[in-house]
Order: C-alpha cells, then structure tokens, then sequence
C-alpha cells in the first residue's frame, strides 16, 4: 500500500533544549538494570583506588629509608618488621623492589578485570536501549515512518543508543571514583604536608570557569555531529534503496556529489566539535601543568630547607597527579556526557514519540472474527485540514468480496489501512464483528487480517521461512499446502535448494510472478478471516496474471475481502464495487448495475479496456475531473 504524506505529526519530538541533566537522569536506569555488571566495575574501580594510594610507599622507601639515612616512621616499621633482613638497607631495596613489582603486577591484573566489566557492563546498556529503541519504531505508526528516513532511524538504533555507555560508563562512574580518589588523596596529602595541599588546590577555581565557559558549546556541537552523521546515513540508505533506478538513469555522479556534500558537513561538524574540545583540554592541561610547577617550586624550597624530604617530596608529586588525574576526570565528565547528550536526545526524541495508533489499557483480545467489517461515517485525513476520506460508510459481509477502485489519491489504500489500524480515523468508527477497532488488542486484530500487497516484500529468509512468515511455527506440510495452493510449489522445488532456499534481498532472485505467488501463499498460510489485495496482479504482464488468478480465487474463497482493483477486469467479479472519487464513495453495487447506470466506473471501464495509451490515460484523467 501507499506510503502517508510526509506531514508532521503532534507531539512527535521531545524539546530540542531537553536537558543533560534530565537526559543523564534517564539513561541511569539502564545502568539499574544490570546492577552485577555496576557492581563489578565499581569494585574494580575502587580496588584501583587502592593501589594509586599504595603505589608511592616503595619509592620513598627506597630513596628515604633504604638510601637515605632516614629512620622508618613507627607504622611502617611495625608493618615491615616481620620481613627478613627488613633492618638491612641493602635488603630494604630489594623489599622495595619487590613491592613495586607486585604492585605493577596486581594493578595490571585489576586493569584487565576492570576492562573486561567495564565492556560487558557498557555493551550489555547498549544493546537494552537499543532493544527499546527498536521495538518502539516497530509500533510507531506508519505517519511516523513516511516522515522519518529508514537510514536516520537504523543510525539512532545502531549508533546513538551507544550514548548510555559513553555517560554512564565514560562519564559518571569515573567521576563517582573520581570524587572518592580526591577524598582519598586530599587526606593522605594534608597528612604529608597541609601547606602543599592547599597550593595544589589553587587551580580549581580556573577549571571551573574553563568548564562553564565550554560545556554548552560541547554539547551543541555534538548534537549537530549527530545531525550531520544521521543526513550521511540518509543519502547512503536512499541510493542503495534505489539503485536499479539509479544505475538505469545513470545518476551514480549525482549520488556521488551528494554523497560528497554530505560527508563535507559531517567533516565540517566534526572539525567543529574536536576545535571546541582541543580548546577545553587545552586550557585544563595549562591548569595542572601549572599547578604542578607551583608545587615543585614550593617542594623543592621546602626539602632545601629540610622541612620535607626528597622521598617526602617524590610522594607528594605522585600523589598530586593522583589528585590532578581524578579532577581532570570530573571536570571531562561533563564534557563526555555533553557530547553523548547529542546522542541521548535523538534516542529520546524516538523514545517519547506518542503513538498514533496506541492501544487502550482495556483492550479486548479479538478470539475469532468472523469477518464482518463496518465503516460509520468515516473521516480520516494525514493533516486535520485536508481529510482523504470524508463520510465513509459501508459494510463487508463475512465472505463477501468488495472491489475498491479510484483514481491515484483518491484514499483506497488509506481506506483499507484503517482496517489494520495503521491509522485511526479523524472521526466516525471501523468495525471488526461489530467491535470498534480501537477497542481490540491491536496483536488479536492483525492476526485476523492477511495483507497481499502489489509489491511483495520478501525478506533475506528461506523460502519457507518466507511463507511461514506469519505463522512461524507452521509445519513444512502446511508450507508446502500453501504453496501449491498458490501455484508455488513446482516453481520452489525447482530451486536448488527447494523450500531452503535464501530469497535475495527483498526477493531480488525471483521474478515477480514468483514472488506474488509466495506472497499469496503467505496470506493462505495465515489463513486469516479478513483478507487485504492491493491489486496483487496489476504489476504483472497479462501471461503471469492469467496464471495467478486461480490462486487469487482460492485465496479470497471463503474470506471477506478488501481488494483495491486497479485493473477492472478483476473488479468485475467482486460481489460489490466501491467507486472513491475525491475522498468520498461516489457510486457503489455490482459490475452489472454500475454499467447500467452508466456512470463514473462505466465511463472508466469504457475507456480502460478501449484502445491502450493515450485511452487509457483519459481514464485516469476522467475518474479526477
């Protein structure tokens, strides 16, 4: 069927300025979710904490204790006591050495732990939001996808659902280890020396305002990197769509220009982006730089006055860039989370879309149909100003077969999808045995209505997988019922490897004969009460046509049908032809009593199986008058 006008819908998109906080706030309860892989990237985390404050000892040690002629404080000595040779300062170096290996050697260990944690933990976020993502496009309207590109949306599930690794993962749990590391290494350094302390702190004000100053910027551009990323996607996604209509009208340079100005602007975007972040790392870096300098001026006068010692002095500098490491991480923690927040908010902008058709909490599940379908007073139209439909009325008796025919626009395909519930009418009410559609389980009802459409989709499947694709458990026996129903088997078992045949791409492999006749035999399989043709032959050449009509029959036997009839030679035998003409049913009865009355669809009819061409064409002319 015909895709909706790409018109806007109501509330679709979540505010452009949804905030960081807000968005971070959100992507937290993915973490939630799987709270052992939290726990154990915390754990690795904070052993490693551990190890920074530990990993110093040794080298003072060595150039203090086992070098210099320094005694041991009383807490170390009582710790070291207990190893041999321990009061020896030639033994004391090697017991240095040694700590430092083991040191090394555990924090090597712990960073292999950590990162395995820290990718399970990451992708396993990833690939949940990307599981929500992905089953919420698949209720999403059809509206909602005739305005949204088939690439943006694979790049949101593909690409930006990796957001809630980069802020929870990159970005908060770093700087929740960052903050407990600055406690850890505030209090051991104000043990050290106070005065040193507080002069290492004096750089904090100056990143704050370097923060503040590049946050926002960081954020705004990695939104519009994500933007011009998604348009890349598009282009990509829209040629290799079409690509037998662009090789047949040689547009492969055009595609390459576009192509070319897409990834410009991705460049452009991208250069932007890392320009606003060299600048924020830039002025960060100047800041510790600085204030180490400032720290191993003042350490140095104070171990030249032997107020400190060298060995004092060597902890002091590690453990200051344990503190600037840690405050660099928080204050890059805004920055990761900004850049990803690009991300979260077009995942979000999908997530927080309303449903068109939603379904009501008090929803009947559909057990039976018995295929009568109503249509009251009926009004449906893609924008409120502009109904496609006005005022339909008619009912579908079970069994009963009604041909839908029209001039292009005239509503038919829109007519049926209201059958589906792919959209909801404006106004007026569609009935399935007398139950209003919005009032059912939208699973129950699709499950009673089989759809053929005049371009068969198969999927990268087998071809019994194909068939079986509305009834995934059906056995081979019923496939293969099915497809000799449909005038499929001889053709299947000719393939070389019969029903386990991989279809191409979007059945490229097969001719389209073949395919509407698997696609017939899916609709039989399913062997739903309701039954939807989008004129499943009118693509087809008279031959393949002729041959397809006996398993068309068999489908509709028995089943109410909807059948939108381009070619009138199969309306004829409808037991009822609607004629739509601007949005409204202009004429309604059998083949027979419309010929007599002698209007619209005997004019049309008169003319369609007249002379071809330009006849032909005055048909279609003559249905839009």
């Amino acid at each position: 069927m015909s895709s909706a006008p790409a018109l806007s819908l109501v509330h679709d998109t979540v505010p452009r300025d949804a905030s960081v906080t807000r968005l971070t706030l959100w992507l937290l309860r993915y973490g939630s979710r799987r709270s052992a892989g939290l726990l154990a990237v915390m754990v690795t985390m904070l052993l490693k904490i551990g190890l920074d404050v530990l990993k110093p000892w040794p080298m003072k040690v060595l150039v203090d204790h086992a070098l210099g002629s320094q005694p041991l404080p009383p807490t170390l000595a009582s710790m070291v006591a207990w190893l041999p040779g321990a009061a020896d300062p030639r033994s004391l170096v090697g017991w240095s050495v040694a700590a430092t290996v083991v040191l090394f050697l555990a924090s090597w260990a712990l960073g292999l732990a950590s990162a395995y944690a820290n990718i399970a933990f990451g992708q396993r976020m990833v690939y949940d939001l990307a599981a929500d993502l992905f089953a919420h496009l698949q209720r999403l309207s059809l509206r909602f996808h005739a305005r949204k590109s088939v690439g943006d949306s694979i790049r949101r599930v593909t690409t930006d659902t990796g957001c809630v690794s980069t802020i929870i993962r990159d970005a908060l749990l770093p700087l929740v280890t960052s903050l407990i590391s600055l406690l850890a290494m505030f209090a051991i350094m104000w043990g050290l020396n106070p005065a040193l302390t507080l002069l290492s702190l004096a750089v904090v004000p100056w990143l704050t305002v370097v923060l503040r100053r590049y946050m926002q910027p960081m954020f705004d551009r990695g939104h519009e990197q994500q933007e011009a990323e998604g348009k890349l996607y598009d282009v990509i996604e829209q040629t290799l769509s079409a690509i037998p209509v662009v090789q047949a009208f040689g547009r492969e340079p055009y595609n390459d220009r576009r192509l070319e100005r897409a990834a410009s602007e991705t460049v452009r975007a991208s250069l932007t982006l890392t320009r606003v972040e060299v600048a924020f790392s830039t002025w960060v870096g100047l800041a510790t730089a600085a204030g180490t300098a400032l720290i191993v001026w003042a350490g140095g006068r104070e171990a030249l006055s032997g107020s400190l010692t060298v060995g004092g002095l060597l902890v002091f500098l590690s453990y200051l860039r344990s503190l600037y490491g840690p405050l660099e991480t928080a204050l890059y923690s805004p920055s990761t989370t900004q850049a990803a927040a690009g991300s979260a908010r077009r995942v979000l902008e999908i997530l927080e879309t309303k449903f068109d058709v939603d379904e009501r909490p008090d929803a009947k599940p559909l057990v039976r149909a018995g295929g009568h379908v109503a249509f009251d007073r009926v009004t449906f139209g893609y924008d409120a100003e502009r109904p496609v439909l006005k005022n339909i009325s008619f009912e579908a008796a079970p069994g009963e077969t009604i041909a839908i025919v029209g001039s292009t626009g005239a509503g038919k395909s829109t007519l049926v999808s209201l059958v589906a519930r792919f959209y909801d009418p404006t106004a007026g009410v569609v009935r399935v045995d007398g139950h209003d559609v919005r009032d059912l389980d939208l699973r129950s009802l699709r499950q009673h209505i089989a759809i053929v459409l005049q371009e068969p989709f198969l999927f990268p499947l087998t071809i019994a997988e194909n068939i079986a694709y509305g009834r995934p458990h059906a056995s081979r026996e019923a496939i293969e019922t099915a497809a000799r129903a449909a005038n499929a088997h001889e053709f299947i078992v000719r393939l070389p490897s019969g029903y386990d045949t991989l279809v191409g791409e979007r059945g490229a492999t097969l001719s389209g004969g073949e395919r509407q006749r698997l696609s017939i035999a899916r609709a039989l399989l399913k062997d739903a009460p309701i039954l939807i043709l989008d004129e499943p032959t009118s693509a087809l050449d008279a031959e393949t046509e002729r041959s397809l009509m006996g398993a068309v029959a068999r489908l509709t036997a028995g089943r109410t049908t909807l059948m939108i009839a381009h070619r009138l030679s199969t309306a004829r035998h409808a037991d009822r032809i609607l004629v739509l003409h601007h949005g409204q049913v202009a004429e309604s009865g059998t083949h027979a009593t419309l010929m007599a009355r002698g209007g619209i669809y005997a004019r049309f009819h008169r003319l369609q199986s007249g002379a071809p061409g330009g006849l032909a064409r005055g048909a279609q002319v003559e249905l839009e008058a």
